[in-house]
Parts: C-alpha cells; sequence; structure tokens
C-alpha cells in the first residue's frame, strides 16, 4: 500500500516526508494506522550516525495508533484495536523468558537494524528498498507494521498523544525508577535532566511516595514544571557553587538514587558525590565515556546501574502507565507538545532548543 513517510536520505539528513509502499503483513505483523509518534532523543542521534549503506531510512520508534489489519498468526489483536508500539523483542531468548525483553539476546537486530529480523525491509519506493522497522515500526508514517510482541493494546478513550510516549521515552524513565531501583517509601531521589525521561522518573517516583525528590535541570521552565510534577526541590545546576552538597543537604546523608538522563561527565561525577553510601546511580541517557574515581565508588559502595527501555516488559508495563494516568497519578499530558506529521522539522527543533519537552506528532 501507498503511504506517506518521513525518509532520511543520507546520514544526518533530514526528515522528508514522501510516498513509499509498504508490504502486507506478514503472519505475525499488525497493520497499525498511525494517529501520533513520539520523537526521542534516540531518533535524532541514531538519524545523526546511521551508517550510510543504510539509507534511506524512516525512523520513529514511539507510535500509537489503531490496528487496520493482522497477519494469519496473530491472536491477540484485531482490526480496530487501539496499540501503543514499543521496542521488539524475540520472546524466546533467557532475557526474554525471564521478563526482561529490553535486554533481548537478538535487540540490535530487531530494533536497530535497518530492517526485520530476517533483514528484510517492509518499505520501498519505486521498487527499491527503503531502510525500516526502526523498533520493530518505523512509526513516522502514516502506517506502519509491528510485530504482535511489540503492539500493546490501550483503551480506546485513551488519547493517542499519551499513549505514543509510553512506548519508549516514559517506559525508560518511569520503569527505572519502579523496576530497576524500587525505592522504599520516604527514600530520597534526584533526578538528572528535566526532559521527558527525566519528568517520568520524578512523575513514577511521586507515586511511590519518595521523599525528597530532587530534580537538577538548567531551564527554568522545566524547574518550575517539576515542582508542579511533585518535586520538592529543582535545582538550577549552574547557579549552585557545590551541587553534591546541596544534595547532601537537602537530603541529610545524600541521596539513596539517582536517576542521570544527561550522560554529562561532570553531572556524573558530582552525583557520585551525592549519593549516600550504597546508594544507587542509574544511567539512561545516551552517551558515551565517563571517567570515575574508582576509590570513590568502592569506598561509599556505589551501585552503577545502565538501564534501557526502563528494564520493563511492555505488555505488562504499559498497561500500568495507563492505569495511573487514567487515575490522576501520573499527568504524562502536562509535558507533551504536538505538532502536525508534516511540521515535523519544527518538532526537532523544539526538541533541541528545548522549548519542547515531548514533542508528539500528529497525524490527520
Amino acid at each position: 500500500m501507498r503511504i506517506r513517510a518521513a525518509v532520511t536520505e543520507t546520514p544526518g539528513g533530514p526528515f522528508v516526508i514522501q510516498a513509499v509502499d509498504l508490504e502486507a503483513p506478514r503472519p505475525h505483523e499488525v497493520l497499525v494506522r498511525i494517529a501520533a509518534a513520539g520523537l526521542c532523543h534516540t531518533d535524532l542521534s541514531m538519524q545523526a550516525s546511521w551508517p550510510r549503506w543504510r539509507t534511506p531510512m524512516v525512523f520513529g520508534h514511539e507510535g500509537a495508533g489503531v490496528v487496520e489489519a493482522v497477519g494469519a498468526d496473530v491472536t491477540g489483536l484485531a482490526p480496530g484495536d487501539h496499540v501503543c508500539l514499543t521496542f521488539h523483542s524475540c520472546g524466546r531468548c533467557e532475557q526474554c523468558a525471564a521478563g526482561h525483553p529490553a535486554y533481548c539476546h537478538f535487540q540490535q537486530t530487531l530494533n536497530i537494524s535497518g530492517g526485520r529480523g530476517d533483514g528484510t525491509t517492509p518499505l520501498s519506493r519505486d521498487g527499491a528498498p527503503v531502510h525500516g522497522a526502526f523498533f520493530g515500526q518505523s512509526s513516522f508514517a502514516t502506517f506502519a507494521l509491528a510485530h504482535e510482541r511489540n503492539a500493546i493494546r490501550v483503551p480506546a478513550d485513551l488519547p493517542a498523544v499519551v499513549a505514543a510516549p509510553l512506548g519508549c521515552g516514559v517506559q525508560t524513565g518511569a520503569g527505572t525508577v519502579i523496576h530497576r531501583l524500587r525505592p522504599e517509601p520516604g527514600s530520597s531521589l534526584v533526578v538528572i535532566g528535566a526532559g521527558g525521561v527525566g519528568l517520568s522518573a520524578l512523575m513514577a517516583a511521586v507515586v511511590l511516595g519518595c521523599d525528597p525528590v530532587i530534580v537538577i535541570e538548567p531551564v527554568a521552565s522545566r524547574r518550575a514544571l517539576a515542582t508542579e510534577l511533585g518535586a520538592t526541590a529543582a535545582l538550577d545546576p549552574s547557579a549552585a557553587d557545590d551541587l553534591g552538597a546541596t544534595v547532601l543537604d537537602l537530603t541529610g546523608a545524600g541521596a539513596h538514587h539517582i536517576v542521570d538522563t544527561t550522560s554529562r561527565p561532570e553531572m556524573l561525577r558530582q552525583a557520585v558525590t551525592a549519593l549516600r553510601p550504597r546508594g544507587d546511580l542509574a544511567l539512561v541517557g545516551i552517551g558515551s565515556t565517563v571517567a570515575f574515581d574508582v576509590m570513590s565508588l568502592l569506598g561509599k559502595g556505589i551501585r552503577v546501574h545502565g538501564v534501557i527501555e526502563g528494564d520493563a516488559d511492555p505488555a505488562r508495563f504499559i498497561p500500568e502507565l495507563v492505569d495511573l494516568h487514567q487515575r490522576g497519578l501520573f499527568p504524562l499530558d502536562r509535558i507533551i507538545a504536538t505538532f502536525p506529521f508534516e511540521n515535523i522539522g519544527d518538532a526537532v527543533a523544539g526538541m533541541r532548543d528545548g522549548t519542547a519537552i515531548k514533542p508528539v506528532l500528529t497525524f490527520g
């Protein structure tokens, strides 16, 4: 079928909306009419570094919409179902069987290879392949194919613009707190960076009864929003002479848990200082190399966690997040800024200049 998609022609090239062709669903795939798609820093970082031999490429990995058709062997979904699209996993390996599909043994092949697990791509243009199946979906398009494993049914009355970010950024932030750190009520938690992932972590910490919950963020409007969402304190890192000492003062003996979304070396070194003995530091931001003083980790017994997708099982966790939102405990809509699909360039600009915390594309 003919669809419209935001195609990246060259590494680091812009998203250009154009007509492409999409295959019919295979036995375990579902065809989804996309109603909304979140824009994530992962889309931009992968777009910037994507290899030339895997272009042209269609990105997008936070899709939400309505199932239009299903493959012959799909059993859990039917046309008309509203779904949130998330990352793909095999469902058979050791990690998937243990309930940790974010660490699927085939994660890279299924999500960031530019095609399906077998190397094929469902997209083409004038008979030539267009790479896709990004995170098992490539949802910067009017329609997308997903596997039944990474299409999660959501209530029909849940707005698509709220459902879309649940597929990656929101479950990354919230899942890191709920599934990996598992703070006790009354324990202290610090979030570094008040973007979509960081504010999702904040909302999860508030739900779990953490106290105090501290956000570190240079943008004043985001600090104000963090306070409205339940942060006990919101600190400007550029205004604090000694950020670690400030956190120690606010928490008594240091934070029990810190979630870093920035991967900035100077912030991570201060995070180690701000943690109490045997505290937890969770790293969720995309980065490269960070150097720690080993003795500072050993001396305090710091536990460093690398976390992908919140270490969540989306089939279980996304419905839990939907329930929290519908009960008014997880006000995700407060961080969303919407942009028409045709204005994807404006959404990218808003994410880069910080004016849009969580851009979500909408499809007429």
